[in-house]
């Protein structure tokens, strides 16, 4: 029986693979222009060129829709660019017809050799070739022209050649891929102090994708194995590419030219003249033959850095003049914020005069801000106090004045700080000493710091005869309460609980201190003390008062949020990384790393003190390198020791002094993660740098109050990435400004952390289900009637599993107990640079991978997972390594269901498996090129979540196949197009939330696999267990506006193939190899519902070099399998047992509780 034919992908496809392989695939090109017969792409070369550029860079953008061609059943993808047209009617001097005989061979020989590895773009390599196809001699002279001409698109200068080798070295046998054991790092050959440098071109614009090699045809083409036999493969490129690349960069040098006779005709002058005089600067020379005078970017720099800096408008101005500044700073995104007059108010009691002088003689106080006097006189009235303010708003006296007070009226008053960091703690406990100092009576009141560097033997002292403590979560979890009765008489006595930057308590951290402070409460309230009152300062949140009473379980809370201290005048600056060339978006955003750096280096050298804060580790490192590289090419080598990062994983001795020194001004600048983020005091700070939007504006507005903590005038840039988000608020900066915080929150029933704090809470003492319900909630009875040990009388002792000591089992952060050690032993060292938690080492650790530290590179010569160490060694190389990693994620059932309006399509909650499995790094460069790739063998690691999910209807699966557009990359899209947009509805940090990556070798696979992925968008909670952190539940609930933000995003977006600001994401594992930007938006309309409004014909076709359509490995997702349940009010919801509450994982609020499900 003959097999039904349908419109699949697959038989659509099945002809291209009788495509003739390339010929002389080693050889260089010949010199020939390309034949327009061979490439629809290649444009009719006239004198009148369109260059597809973008009109301005910010603000809203015109969506695009490619025609349809009358009477072409298959229509091939038009791009339709918005354009630039240079026109000319001057002729072409011969001279610069020659010069773009020139231009056009260099860029075919680069191109192609660009397809080489290990194979460097230095004039010596490419001249002979190009020579042959100019038939003349290539004259540096003219090759400079031709960089004056597009000075922005062409890197055209000379390199270390040992640096050189080293980015290109030691691959060539490395046809199949190697094993990382094999892996070995050529290294510079000892020169004796001499160093030789080399000519090197190249363009900065445009990268061609990435395919790998027919094993015997030698075509570019995909993987036919599994990708548990593959090895993994360097990348090829298609001809066809490589033609529409050349084209593209020919088109806009005529342009250039173009655009330079025109403007030689305004001018009246001789355009050949013209050319030859301002080429002259771009002459490269070597770095030891250069004059000794300082060029342009140096001469205007300050010879050492000021003591007294100008004022940032005038430094503003500076940089402006700079000649990399292209106009970095969006349309209306700079925003200067006068400087505000304190208000005064006063207090409804009176200080003692002790306490008076002490404010004056150490921070020289006469008056209280209205925010300080007016919390202060609601604590004295009996009421729990949040204060709600800026950065540096004097918010510390606010629980420092009540305390001395009481203490002054009696000796025995208990108070306990808690910081959510120890730098913080000690930090105020500096501050308090202080004023203790100038108080008669009470300088020998012991202050003391209790947390886990505090020596054993002074833990005792320090809880017998402390009045006031400065400890964290941490402590207060693992060793104050399960000692509650060597603690008595602390406890007894306590009358304030002091918990600053609240704000960090949210997600499943905030989880956790809930629980902890309520068995505080607890405890408290056993032994007599129903008189605590609980002080808590927190940065600008949307619901600070509903927080403070969702952490501590108290209703008597007062808000104080009107900020009453002085500023200075502050400017704001929205600043967008430019396109790799400035006038033409195809050629990629740039190096937002290398863009921070300049900007960063411009400011310190001019006396400006600066912070940069990054999202992540690595990025810290990352622009710490950076910074010292910038540094070193504006010759300030000296001032490199006086830049520092700043993150986790570093030992607390390297911390403390870090802290010291910018606190000491040895500092002139600072890379930090957001561990600085929180209030400690590291001296005056002129500038905030936020490299990347950091996830929430509220975030944002607290990094950007670090500046200007001294009342001086400060500046605050926000500078854009690639991503989504920083590009949303590039094009709208009046958000920044205007859109409210996100609202904190606090899953009360993440049953992972509620059943480990009853446990812990029934170690300090027994549980009384009526008596401690007020405490841990209506789930109270249920765990302790299935997971506890009752007695005879009826209370509730600690399950055996959690014995001896429940608090060790029950971790409040996301830190780890088991940590690898990395050593260095570079010379003989043998000492620990730092140490990783087991679960970031498992996929940045690996035998011939790049370790970053303080912005050095390590190559990790050995890992022993059984013994836990790393051994590094330090190298001097321009390239780092990127893991290479595939994750199934698979829901297990379904606990809630949301329609989503006007669609018939529903959204999913419920428990996630997910499998994930390394399997190799790549080797890749500064320009992110890939340069080697090597394989490893670790073993699968299994985890389960809660996350959400959304089937993609079958109607989306036709369209996508109709038009031959693969489904996996449009569902991948589709994925990031949401994802990346989830920090404008929930606070979330980098990782949070994560989504099942496509990889190309199993995506674009030949042959048909038996391994078929469900079509359907998943997300998953990175934390919190199996139950998740509460972040994916947040986004269930406003999954319908997400959907139709990210709709609105692709659509706006002027891209053509999809980019990073809509639908990629330079988080994604796979580098976004496995995308289609037509099919994201094909998903997100279906599943919206508004299947109707797309216009098929007008899609692309699938371009099989591209994104090949190849053997779909995704099929129509069946519905996962509902937990039992029934209906309340019209919503299904899981059935506990006689528990008619949904709660478990979905609740997100304290008592009240919210259905989610379907309505009908």
């Amino acid at each position: 029986m003959p097999r039904l034919k349908a419109a699949s992908v697959s038989d659509q496809i099945v002809r291209k693979r009788k495509r003739k392989t390339r010929e002389d695939e080693g050889q260089l090109p010949e010199p020939t222009t390309p034949d327009p017969q061979r490439s629809e792409d290649v444009v009719t070369t006239t004198t009148t060129t369109t260059v597809p550029t973008k009109t301005h860079d910010g603000g809203k953008k015109p969506r695009r829709t490619p025609k349809k061609k009358e009477g072409d059943s298959k229509p091939a993808l038009v791009r339709h660019g918005s354009s630039a047209v240079v026109e000319t009617s001057i002729p072409w001097p011969e001279h610069f017809t020659k010069l773009a005989q020139t231009y056009r061979a260099m860029n075919l020989v680069y191109t192609f050799c660009c397809t080489r590895k290990s194979f460097a773009t230095t004039l010596d390599n490419i001249k002979s070739t190009v020579e042959s196809h100019i038939q003349r001699e290539l004259l540096i002279e003219d090759v400079a022209q031709i960089v004056a001409l597009m000075p922005r698109a062409i890197n055209f200068a000379y390199v270390d050649e040992a640096m050189l080798q080293i980015n290109l070295a030691g691959s060539e046998d490395n046809i199949k891929g190697r094993k990382a054991q094999e892996f070995i790092v050529a290294e510079p050959m000892p020169t004796d102090g001499e160093k030789k440098e080399v000519l090197l071109f190249e363009f900065v614009d445009g990268d061609l994708k990435r395919q790998v090699q027919h094993a015997k045809t030698g075509e570019p083409t995909k993987a036919v194995q599994k990708l548990r036999n593959e090895d993994l493969k360097m990348p090829v490129f298609s001809q066809k590419q490589m033609m529409t690349l050349i084209e593209k960069r020919n088109n806009k040098f005529k342009s250039a030219v173009n655009a330079f006779l025109n403007q030689c005709a305004e001018e009246s002058v001789d355009a050949v003249d013209k050319v030859k005089e301002v080429s002259l600067p771009f002459i490269p020379t070597p770095s030891e033959s250069r004059p000794s005078s300082p060029g342009p970017e140096r001469s205007r720099l300050p010879a050492s850095i000021p003591t007294e800096r100008k004022p940032i408008p005038e430094i503003l101005e500076e940089v402006k003049t700079l000649e990399w500044y292209t106009g970095q700073i969006v349309p209306d995104g700079h925003r200067v914020f006068d400087p505000q007059p304190p208000i005064y108010g006063e207090l409804n009691f009176q200080l003692s005069q002790n306490l008076v002088n002490a404010l004056y003689n150490t921070r020289n106080i006469e008056q209280l801000y209205t925010h300080q006097a007016e919390a202060i006189n609601n604590l004295y009235d009996g009421h729990n106090v949040i204060v709600s303010t800026s950065t540096s708003s004097g918010k510390s006296l606010i629980y420092q004045l009540p305390v001395l007070h009481q203490l002054e009226q009696d000796p025995n008053t208990r108070a306990m700080y808690i910081f959510p960091t120890k730098a913080l703690a000690q930090d105020q406990r500096r501050s308090l000493k202080e004023l203790l100092r100038f108080m008669d009576g009470l300088q020998d009141v012991v202050v003391e710091t209790f947390d886990g560097d505090t020596a054993m033997p002074d833990r005792n002292y320090i809880r017998d005869e402390g009045r006031i403590i400065f400890t964290n979560p941490d402590m207060l979890h693992i060793t104050i309460l399960p000692q509650e009765e060597a603690w008595r008489a602390f406890l007894q006595n306590l009358r304030f609980v002091v918990v600053d930057e609240l704000h960090v308590y949210n997600g499943l951290f905030g989880s956790h201190v809930a629980f902890i402070m309520r068995r505080l409460r607890r405890i408290c309230a056993a032994v007599g003390n129903r008189n605590v009152k609980f002080i808590s300062c927190s940065a600008t949140v949307a619901n600070p008062e509903e927080h403070m009473k969702t952490i501590f379980g108290v209703d008597k809370v007062k808000l104080t949020d009107f900020d009453g201290s002085p500023s200075g005048r502050k400017e704001f600056v929205c600043w967008n990384t430019p396109f790799k060339d400035p006038g033409d978006p195809t050629s990629g955003r740039g190096d937002t790393m290398a863009e921070s750096a300049k900007l960063f280096c411009q400011l310190i050298l001019r006396g400006v003190r600066v912070i940069a804060f990054c999202r992540i580790r690595k990025q810290c490192e990352v622009l710490l390198s950076a910074v010292k590289n910038e540094l070193a090419s504006l010759e300030k080598p000296d001032v490199i020791a006086r830049v520092m990062s700043y993150r986790g994983g570093y030992t607390p001795q390297d911390r403390r002094q870090i802290e010291r020194e910018m606190f000491d001004g040895k500092l002139v600048g600072i890379v930090a993660t957001n561990a600085l983020e929180l209030g400690i005091d590291i001296g005056s700070l002129d500038a905030v740098v936020t490299v990347g939007f950091p996830y929430t504006i509220a975030n944002l507005r607290q990094q950007s109050g670090r500046a200007g903590r001294r009342n001086k005038d400060s500046l605050s840039v926000l500078i854009g990435d690639c991503f989504p988000t920083d590009q949303h608020y590039m094009s709208n900066p009046d958000e920044i400004f205007t859109k409210p915080n996100c609202e904190l929150q606090v899953d009360l029933e993440n049953v992972l952390a509620l059943e480990g704090h009853i446990q812990c809470a029934a170690y300090e003492m027994p549980i009384n289900i009526e008596a401690d319900s007020q405490y841990f909630g209506p789930l109270l009875p249920k765990i302790a009637k299935e997971r506890m040990r009752k007695d005879a009388e009826g209370f509730y002792h600690c399950n055996e599993r959690f014995l001896p000591r429940p608090s060790r089992y029950v971790a409040i952060r996301d830190t780890e107990d088991t940590h690898f050690a990395i050593i260095d032993i570079t010379n003989g060292k043998n000492t620990v640079l730092e140490e990783l938690e087991a679960s970031r080492a498992f996929f940045t650790i690996y035998e011939g991978g790049i370790f970053l530290h303080q912005g050095n590179k390590y190559l990790i010569r050995e890992f022993s997972q059984e013994r836990m160490i790393a051994k590094v060694e330090f190298v001097k190389v321009d390239w780092t390594t990127q893991q290479r990693d595939f994750t199934d994620i698979d829901p297990v059932e379904t606990e809630a269901i949301r329609r989503i309006p006007g669609s018939l399509s529903k959204a999913f909650y419920g428990p996630i498996k997910i499998q994930q499995n390394v399997f190799g790094f790549f080797k890749v460069d500064k320009k992110r090129h890939i340069l080697d790739a090597v394989h490893v063998d670790n073993p699968p690691i299994i985890l389960f979540s809660k996350g959400m999910w959304i089937d993609v209807p079958k109607s989306a699966l036709d369209i996508l196949k109709s038009r031959r557009l693969n489904i996996a990359a449009a569902i991948h899209a589709a994925e990031h197009a949401v994802l990346t947009l989830m920090p404008n509805f929930v606070i979330s940090m980098p990782g949070d939330v994560r989504t099942e990556c496509k990889v190309a070798l199993k995506e674009f696979a030949k042959k048909e696999s038996s391994r078929k992925r469900p079509a359907r968008l998943t997300f998953y909670d990175a934390k919190g267990g199996a139950s998740g952190s509460g972040i994916s539940t947040k986004a269930f609930e406003f999954i319908d506006t997400l959907l139709k933000q990210a709709c609105e995003r692709v659509q706006a977006c002027h891209c053509l193939e999809g980019c990073l600001e809509c639908c990629c994401d330079e988080r994604c594992k796979e580098a976004n190899q496995v995308m289609s930007k037509a099919g994201a938006l094909v998903v997100i309309m279906c599943i919206l519902g508004r299947v109707d409004e797309i216009d098929v014909d007008a899609l692309p076709w699938g371009e099989d070099e591209a994104v090949p359509a190849g053997i779909e490995t995704v099929v129509v997702a069946d519905e996962v399998r509902m937990v039992r349940g029934k209906m309340v009010d019209g919503v299904w919801i899981k059935k506990e047992e006689e528990d008619d509450e949904f709660g478990r994982s979905i609740q997100m609020y304290g008592a009240e509780r919210a259905f989610i499900g379907v309505h009908r």
